[in-house]
């Protein structure tokens, strides 16, 4: 079994290979610039170890991992500049270095050039299963734009939102990895599983540390949820668990037009402080890690084969704020 930090190198260097020298020179600088701002390569690297459960050469399944990477940064192209996000990993947006245009033109290509990395395996049960991955992706992207002028969203409603924007993706890339390794059915589904609460459990992180996190650590200025009004769990239970007073302060901001923006933020923050939201979140999160670890052990090959992939998940969720 290779260690995380060893597939983390394969993809690095796969993506450094292919770097893309085509023209114009204006639609690719773009690219290069989105794939080069680093990040923990989460995606591939669990398709990779998915794969590495049942074969020993990852070799062939690298094609499908710079896919499933490449449509990730295509994804965040996009979602930034839907955001109007100042910075991704520490780094200017794509479409604050270049402009609008460029994020969608860059990111448009790049979802072409992911189905092409997946097609090149010549397995049409795994292009078909990452098309279908890449539609739910969308779907749940609607449903968060869909949920920025609602005041009613549930949090049921918000789950099944993250499940298909965020998880859908982490949970598909363990598949992919089983599927293409030949792996039994049941462990594909466990996998996947696995993979869906622990991408759950991931979210709900990333916006407690939207609100609790700091630049250097995040790598994005903490408030940006709370100045685009969105939906996360923790505003949708700090509206159900406010009392009347809090309500009525938390309404005032979400309606407000014309604010200072590091006053919004510190406002809000400080109500999700009085309500307590922050608690509520954070056992959402181990709750939804718990079922994870519940789903890996279902896993039909050797524990010490799958502690490298539950050591992995368990540094996933130990960022700290």
């Amino acid at each position: 079994m290779y260690s995380s930090d060893e597939l983390l190198q394969k993809v690095n260097a796969a993506l450094h290979t292919n770097t893309f020298h085509r023209q114009p020179e204006t639609l690719y600088e773009p690219i290069r610039y989105a794939l080069s701002m680093g990040g923990k390569r989460l995606r591939p690297v669990l398709l990779l170890m998915a794969y590495n459960l049942y074969r020993d050469d990852v070799t062939p399944a690298l094609n499908t991992a710079l896919g499933v990477e490449t449509y990730h940064n295509f994804t965040l192209l996009h979602d930034d500049l839907m955001d109007r996000a100042e910075y991704r990993r520490g780094k200017p947006c794509v479409h604050r270095v270049w402009n609008d245009n460029a994020a969608i033109m860059s990111g448009d290509t790049m979802l072409m050039l992911a189905a092409r990395h997946v097609a090149q395996t010549g397995m049409f049960n795994l292009m078909d299963y990452f098309l279908d991955i890449a539609v739910q992706v969308y779907e749940g992207q609607q449903y968060d734009m869909e949920f920025e002028t609602r005041n009613d969203v549930a949090e049921d409603e918000y789950m099944e939102m993250i499940r298909m924007k965020t998880s859908v993706l982490l949970a598909g890339a363990l598949k992919l990895g089983a599927m293409q390794a030949d792996a039994p059915l049941s462990d594909q589904e466990a996998l996947y599983a696995f993979g869906e609460k622990l991408g759950l459990a991931f979210q709900l992180q990333d916006d407690y540390l939207d609100v609790y996190g700091d630049f250097a650590t995040f790598g994005k200025r903490p408030g940006g949820d709370i100045l685009c009004n969105k939906k996360t769990f923790m505003l949708i239970n700090a509206l159900r668990m406010a009392t009347p007073a809090q309500h009525a302060l938390l309404q005032h901001w979400l309606d407000a037009t014309d604010y200072d923006p590091a006053e919004k933020v510190s406002a809000v923050t400080g109500l999700y402080d009085e309500i307590g939201v922050a608690a509520v979140a954070r056992h959402k999160m181990d709750e939804c890690y718990a079922l994870a670890e519940q789903s890996l052990a279902r896993v039909d090959v050797a524990e010490e084969r799958k502690q490298i992939l539950l050591q992995y998940a368990r540094s996933m969720m130990n960022r700290e704020a």
